[in-house]
């Protein structure tokens, strides 16, 4: 029998080379190859594609277009924030990949959530490959879910979580924490390493479809905040979930980065305690609740994140550098977009600012993808550089283009009455959402060209400048 050939695998993006190498060709990660055995070979002997080509196939019932569809059946988990980011609950017989820094909050949520839907008479099972059922339990009384009749088992091995699965009533909900323990004899390979977390997924994605039992995957993330492990497994999950906060806040945010049965661009919104995750139904009012109104280089930005809409603040420092090249710091935007709006200032607008060092932050810790915070961070660079305050009831949202001008954004409407609500009385916007504005009951202040609101801002100056003169 001849013998079976190692491969070189790299863990970062699951591509196979026939040597070692230092760098990955494929994504450019430094060692990150590491030998992995060949993958067992199938009862009976002969390769692989021996074997599949001796088999015959099924003739597959082909089906057309229309027809009656309907919505698939859910596990609503009781906790709002977590349905609103599943699409509305847990769907029968999905796969979820949850990933997060370690210490996020991931098996607090889970365990949450575990919780509610045992209380609610269905079976759920967690399986810790990282704990021991003894801590498992000391979290739950911490958070005074000791009594919830939840499942818990300490295993790694995949064939012996699958026979314990079916060994029973099928679970409604089948908690992994996490894929990267989980090892299966199928594969000669370490684990956590590529070939055993695919194989490990494999076989609880396989299980998942076959039962109708919904499984949910922790991952664990690399420095640079990805899911650890091959890109390949978020493929073959039905949504991946990232769970994001900073350490130093209370606060944490679940995102859907991938979702079959649901938007991708929902997000929820928690705040850690001492009696675990709570969630936050105003997530406005938290992001906005330290603001400083009166300080210059500040823009409350009306933003969009799904269906919800939440107003954070934009914060913004310019100042003179000393340094042969100019500093640019970002934390919570788009470090692209940044310079991309700086180019447009001065080219534009005729704000030079070459010679200083820009600083934006986004209040808060929150992370903000959309380009309708263009002219929200246009407004907060100019108002630093001119030492102005920009307007206290005032919200800012606009995608500005290479150009110069303000281009209109999606769903005005909602993001103009969540700044009613808060008691914002003015937008500035582009002119295509004045209409929208009124109807909210905000003065619309529709700005066509990105040199129309520097004008405005810098007369808005000169006015502030001659009332100290004054007086």
């Amino acid at each position: 029998m001849a013998r079976s050939k190692p491969s070189f695998v790299c863990q970062a993006c699951g591509a196979v080379s026939s040597r070692w190498q230092g760098k990955c060709e494929a994504c450019g990660a430094w060692n990150a190859i590491v030998e992995e055995a060949a993958a067992a070979p199938l009862p009976g002997g002969g390769s692989s594609t021996a074997a599949r080509a001796l088999g015959k196939g099924r003739i597959v019932v082909l089906e057309g277009l229309s027809g009656a569809t309907d919505e698939a059946p859910r596990l609503v988990s009781g906790l709002g924030e977590l349905d609103r980011v599943t699409g509305g609950g847990f769907v029968h017989g999905s796969v979820l990949l949850l990933g997060g820094e370690p210490g996020i909050g991931k098996s607090t949520l889970l365990l949450q959530a575990s919780a509610a839907l045992a209380n609610a008479g269905h079976r759920v099972v967690y399986v810790s490959g990282e704990e021991a059922p003894a801590q498992v339990r000391m979290r739950a009384q911490r958070l005074g879910l000791h009594e919830a009749p939840v499942a818990l088992a300490a295993e790694t091995n995949v064939e012996d979580i699958l026979a314990t699965l079916k060994n029973g009533e099928t679970p409604k909900l089948v908690i992994i924490d996490s894929i990267q323990t989980l090892w299966t004899g199928q594969v000669e390979s370490a684990p956590g390493t590529v070939t055993q977390v695919r194989a490990a997924a494999q076989a609880m994605i396989r299980y998942a479809k076959t039962t109708g039992a919904c499984v949910i995957l922790v991952g664990h993330v690399t420095k640079d905040g990805q899911i650890a492990g091959p890109r390949v497994v978020e493929h073959m999950v039905d949504a991946v979930l990232s769970f994001e906060g900073d350490s130093g806040r209370d606060f944490r945010i679940l995102r859907a980065q991938k979702n079959r049965f649901g938007p991708t661009d929902e997000i929820g919104v928690f705040a850690m305690t001492g009696d675990g995750l709570e969630e936050v139904t105003n997530p406005s009012a938290l992001f906005l609740g330290d603001r400083e109104p009166d300080a210059p280089g500040t823009a409350v930005l009306a933003g969009l994140e799904g269906s919800r809409p939440i107003l954070v603040e934009i914060q913004a420092l310019v100042v003179p550098t000393s340094l042969g090249t100019p500093r640019r710091a970002v934390v919570g935007w788009d470090g692209p977009r940044l310079a991309m709006v700086l180019a447009v200032l001065e080219a534009r607008c005729g704000v030079r600012l070459g010679s200083h060092d820009v600083h934006l932050a986004v209040a808060g810790g929150m992370r903000v993808q959309e380009p309708a915070a263009d002219l929200a961070v246009a407004a907060a660079l100019v108002s630093s550089l001119m030492g102005t305050a920009l307007p206290v009831d005032a919200v800012f949202f606009g995608e500005i283009g290479l150009t110069g001008a303000v281009r209109p954004v999606s769903h005005p409407g909602p993001r103009l009455r969540e700044a009613a609500r808060l008691g914002f009385t003015r937008a500035v916007l582009p002119a295509a959402a004045a209409e929208a504005a009124t109807d909210a009951g905000v003065s619309p202040i529709a700005v066509p060209a990105l040199d129309a609101l520097v004008a405005r801002l810098a007369a808005r100056a000169d006015a502030q400048q001659g009332r100290i003169k004054g007086a």
